[in-house]
């Protein structure tokens, strides 16, 4: 537990705007608060919120909101004490001690046994066992400068070796299962997960090793075998690279399928290549690079599951306003063989005259048709225009327009009215859906499925008594003596009543920053959501009167109407006043 002096100078510190800026790009203030496209999911209208005042955001398209803990939790992918860790370093302040900390402990133990796995693959490929790894290190013309730059290891052709090794450094078998360093065998033991492959470790901007990459030395599959999730690794979240390529003087990040593509890069001069850990580009891995480059440069493979791969990336990271520009290149399947056979300077000639993701994906809809055939090219200049559409700058409109007018051989003038027809049907979606998303008092219910109510007037009562609690404490002894727990309908708003009811007769103050620790990630979003819809607080006391009348009201009705059903029951029975 955290003091709460110190979690209010964090807080304090710590202003919920500057946070979410160094992530989101919040626009202009729509009343009060600013707002944004939201980095938990992906949107094309802003409705994520921030309120300078209240130092909460809000989300009313996915309802997630908080705090700027719960923030820094949800954005980094961090435990609590990690976010307030995170939180203090940027603040220039000291953490206190804090007892009772299992999760953390567990994590960084994690880190721990990681980090002591790579030193032990590291040690093992220069060994004699290590011969075939650095025979295939040497056959991709990796130097040993790079090997040592990224951790590149050995894992032995052994069942057990590696786990008798780690078990001598002090570490247990339950740690390395953790780890997903050894798995259960099928007749009871263990067995190394890793076995004859060439490793790299998979670390974190932070410098944590969290899990690993390894791939098969000589034929077998899996050909490339990841760490399974842990509670310090997820694929989908993570970069092969990043930690290096985050510190590179260039203004981009290269984009590439495989380890050995980014290795390969590194030591050619191009710094700044990371890997997606043989998956196609998350909307994680996305917001990830956002945080730190604005333009990305897609180097995939030359095949079909490159370009489909290209084009899922493209969709994604538009959305977080990355420019993006795509490699082409004939005569290679990949960066790696591309610079070997060219050279570095050829590959900078080929990023200096990438195609923007705008040309990219114009020419792979012009690959789909024949327009020699009327009906194609009539399909060709739907899609096309459609795309053009999407286009914020009308000189962009215009410019691709007659592009695609005269690829098409018709009219500039034709092309032009259709995209502007198609962009006036955009607009009025995206003016619907705005209006939608900044009533949220309209949506009764909460975003998240498992807190649905029972009793919805019940419920809407007992939020605002909640919300009335939250902004004017000096209530609390008129809700104490009508209210307890039980009158709620709703468990989850019956916890949240009874933590503030609680805290406010201590004389303790009620912030999302100090509730940060007591309510779960669901009660905290129901909390802000309930924070954000309107109140009037002139006359809050008989506000207050009425939200309990509402909620004595529709407990006496509940009581009411089994009987009533009891009674319907009785008379159909009986054959006496009643048809059904």
């Amino acid at each position: 537990m955290f003091s709460e002096s110190f979690l209010t100078e964090l807080a304090d510190r710590n202003d919920i705007v500057d946070v979410v800026s160094e992530y989101v790009s919040l626009g202009k203030r729509s009343g009060a608060n600013y707002f944004g496209l939201c980095p938990f999911h992906n949107e094309k209208t802003p409705s994520f919120s921030v309120s300078p005042e209240k130092q909460i955001y809000y989300c009313f398209g996915c309802g997630k909101g908080g705090g700027v803990i719960n923030f820094m939790m949800e954005i980094e992918q961090l435990s609590y004490p990690e976010a307030i860790e995170r939180l203090a370093k940027r603040a220039g302040i000291p953490v206190p001690e804090q007892e009772n900390d299992a999760q953390s402990r567990r994590r960084a133990r994690l880190y721990e046994v990681n980090k002591a796995a790579a030193l032990y693959f590291h040690e093992q490929l220069n060994t004699p066992g290590g011969a075939g790894a650095r025979e295939y290190i040497n056959k991709r013309q990796i130097s040993r400068k790079m090997a040592t730059s990224f951790g590149l290891g050995y894992a032995p052709d052994s069942y057990s070796a590696f786990e008798q090794a780690m078990l001598a450094q002090g570490y247990t078998s339950s740690e390395l299962a953790s780890a997903d360093l050894i798995r259960p065998g099928s007749k009871g033991g263990t067995y190394a997960t890793f076995r004859n492959r060439l490793m790299f470790p998979v670390i974190d901007v932070r410098g944590n090793v969290t899990g690993f990459s390894g791939r098969i030395i000589g034929d077998g599959e899996p050909k490339y075998l990841n760490t399974k999730d842990t509670p310090v690794f997820s694929k989908g979240r993570l970069l092969f690279g990043l930690n290096l390529a985050r510190k590179s003087k260039r203004d981009y990040i290269i984009l590439v399928e495989g380890n050995v593509d980014v290795v390969s890069l590194h030591q050619a001069g191009f710094d700044s290549a990371v890997a997606s850990l043989g998956t196609s580009l998350t909307k994680e891995q996305a917001q990830l690079i956002s945080r730190y480059k604005k333009e990305v440069v897609l180097a995939y493979d030359n095949d079909g599951a490159g370009l489909k791969a290209s084009q899922r990336a493209i969709d994604i990271l538009e959305k977080l306003d990355v420019k993006v520009k795509v490699l082409r290149w004939e005569g290679a399947k990949d960066p790696d063989e591309y610079i070997k056979t060219r050279g570095g300077d050829a590959f900078q000639n080929l990023i200096d005259r990438s195609e923007s993701q705008i040309d990219y994906r114009l020419m792979n809809i012009k690959k789909k048709y024949d327009l020699t055939v009327p009906e194609q090219k009539v399909d060709f200049l739907h899609e096309a225009t459609k795309l053009i559409a999407t286009f914020p700058g009308s000189v962009e409109r215009q410019v691709y327009a007659v592009r695609v007018a005269e690829q098409a051989g018709i009219m500039a003038d034709a092309v032009s009215k259709e995209v502007e027809q198609q962009r006036k049907r955009l607009l009025s979606g995206a003016r619907r859906e705005a209006e939608r998303n900044s009533r949220p008092v309209n949506t009764a219910q909460p975003q998240e499925r498992s807190l649905r109510y029972e009793n919805l007037p019940s419920a809407t009562a007992e939020e605002g008594v909640i919300r009335l609690l939250y902004l004017e404490p000096s209530l609390y002894q008129e809700a104490e003596a009508s209210l307890t727990r039980d009158d709620f309908t709703s468990e989850t708003l019956g916890h949240i009543y009874s933590i503030l009811l609680e805290r406010i007769r201590a004389n303790r103050p009620v912030n999302t920053t100090v509730l940060s620790e007591a309510l779960t990630g669901p009660e905290m979003n129901l909390l802000v959501s309930i924070l954000n819809k309107p109140e009037n607080l002139s006359n809050a006391k008989n506000t207050l009167k009425d939200y309990i009348k509402t909620m004595k009201d529709q407990q006496e009705l509940s009581q009411i109407t089994p009987d009533l059903r009891s009674l319907a029951d009785q008379l159909k029975n009986s054959g006496k006043g009643y048809r059904s």
